[in-house]
């Protein structure tokens, strides 16, 4: 199996359930490979942190829009002026603007209401007994769709919505994604964009503490974002901030499930919570890949040369299972040392919400085994996983409390 066969298993249902043993036949062709028309497969661990962080790559645009056009695709329109897709000049003045508001002390600040709301989705989650609980849709959705919300601004009344929202619009991150299957992302880009329009109007008459107050009365006239910038930007925290922590609440989990010393050992204080979020990060990402594209000549990823324009499809997953950085990578073990996985990226790209992510994993995890000491999978019933690659996660997870 070369580099071009591993992408198409991985585009197939089956390579999507389960794109372990496909990365692991890529290690076995080298960390990096040509893989035809144009593109590049990088799978290991070192010359994926090369590629994320070279100044000579950046964000491939052309990897999610496939030659179709965008101006047809609300979608695509709304991802093409975000912060996901830019690159320099542009990528360092979106940035400036959005990360002012992602610091260490505003997600320290809202560390107190993730204690709040984890504590009262638990609360939601005993009043089913021992009845069988459907942790994906009870718990994992429902906790960092209301954190975001909570930081944008969003109206409790109003953050039912986002769920539907961010499930739509994260096919347009699927690798070589078929446009003529983008109506319900469509839709959303369009409902999204009406919505967090009119949020940005009612702040600039009725500030508030939260992002959007923060991004339409930014004083800096050369880092404020226009109307179209903003509404992609929001959108794109919404994506990035729910669906990869929804996921990684639902992955660590059911590793709980099928690892039960692990679970034992939290609650006992005998495993790290970090360690444990990080090895989930590391074993299962929520984000399985990221796109680049070779700016200039004269670049090499892993000692390979990379002409100009090249379309570089760096796997996450597989770093992050590359033999060559960690012993018996398809072991689960939340007591590895110097654990770093690439499941937020890195270089100019590096997630802004993985500091928040991190928060809410271990505040979960550690509340959530502390409330029900008995918790396990659901007898009879077992889980159920999206069907996509670049975001993996579940759909279903059912748990029993008690």
């Amino acid at each position: 199996m070369d580099a071009e066969s591993i992408i198409a298993h991985l585009l197939t249902p089956e390579g999507r359930a389960d794109p372990y043993p496909l990365y692991a036949r890529a290690h076995e062709l080298g960390p990096v490979m040509p893989a035809g028309d144009g593109m590049v497969l990088v799978c290991g661990y070192e010359a994926c942190r090369q590629a994320l962080r070279h100044p000579g790559l950046g964000a491939d645009l052309a990897m999610m829009t496939w030659g179709a056009d965008i101006d047809e695709h609300p979608s695509l329109a709304l991802l093409s002026r975000s912060l996901l897709v830019a690159n320099p000049p542009h990528h360092g003045r979106l940035r400036s603007s959005m990360s002012q508001v992602f610091t260490a002390r505003r997600v320290a600040a809202l560390e107190a209401e993730i204690v709040r709301t984890t504590d009262a989705l638990l609360d939601g989650l005993a009043e089913g007994g021992s009845a069988p609980v459907e942790f994906m849709d009870a718990f994992a959705f429902s906790l960092p769709v209301q954190i975001i919300c909570e930081l944008f601004g969003v109206p409790t009344a109003d953050r039912h919505r986002f769920r539907g929202f961010a499930a739509d619009l994260s096919a347009i991150l699927e690798l070589l994604a078929d446009p003529s299957g983008l109506d319900a992302a469509d839709r959303a880009a369009v409902e999204v964009g009406h919505y967090f329009t009119a949020l940005a109007e009612a702040r600039r008459t009725d500030p508030r503490d939260d992002l959007v107050t923060a991004l339409v009365r930014e004083p800096d006239q050369e880092t404020r974002l226009d109307d179209d910038e903003l509404v992609a930007n929001l959108t794109t925290v919404l994506l990035a901030g729910f669906e990869t922590t929804t996921y990684l609440l639902g992955n660590g989990l059911h590793l709980l499930c099928e690892h039960p010393d692990v679970m034992a050992g939290l609650r006992a204080g005998t495993v790290p919570l970090q360690g444990f979020v990080d090895e989930v990060l590391r074993y299962d990402s929520p984000v399985q890949l990221s796109h680049r594209v070779v700016l200039a000549d004269g670049v090499s990823i892993g000692g390979l040369p990379v002409p100009a324009g090249s379309h570089v499809v760096v796997l996450l997953g597989a770093a992050n299972r590359d033999p060559a950085r960690y012993d018996d990578p398809d072991r689960f073990d939340p007591h590895r040392q110097d654990i770093q996985p690439l499941s937020f990226g890195g270089g100019a790209h590096y997630c802004l919400g993985a500091l928040l992510a991190r928060l809410e994993a271990t505040t979960a995890f550690g509340r959530l085994l502390c409330r029900f000491p008995a918790l396990g999978p659901a007898p009879g019933a077992a889980p159920t996983r999206r069907d996509r690659l670049f975001l993996r996660g579940h759909e279903t997870l059912p748990i029993v409390l008690s």
